[in-house]
């Protein structure tokens, strides 16, 4: 692929994915973070296309970049997405007498 292609494959999965994300309204983001995360592998299979198919120094440099902010993102979703699904899970109950040894 040509350099002009590959970037142009980076700027749209960044574009696409911050757009479907920005729609969320903040009330809803942290029960749809496993959707958007989805999203965010879609960015980050993009990027790393891209980086697999450049020569270009510089599209390499952009795509490593997007690599990074795209793991970064989908880690830190999945990391509040667990914290909020912890939330819903019932308390154990405390250990007493016989049971705490």
């Amino acid at each position: 692929m040509d350099p002009v292609t590959l970037l142009t494959v980076v700027v749209l999965a960044v574009f696409v994915g911050f757009e479907v994300i920005s729609k969320v309204t903040s009330k809803l983001h942290t029960p749809l973070m496993s959707g958007a995360n989805a999203i965010h592998g879609i960015i980050l299979v993009g990027a790393i296309i891209v980086a697999g198919q450049t020569t270009n120094q510089w599209l390499l440099i952009i795509a490593i970049v997007a690599v990074v902010l795209a793991t970064a993102n989908m880690v830190g979703g999945f990391v509040v997405t667990d914290r909020m699904l912890e939330m819903f899970r019932g308390k154990k109950p405390a250990k007493t007498g016989e049971d705490a040894k």
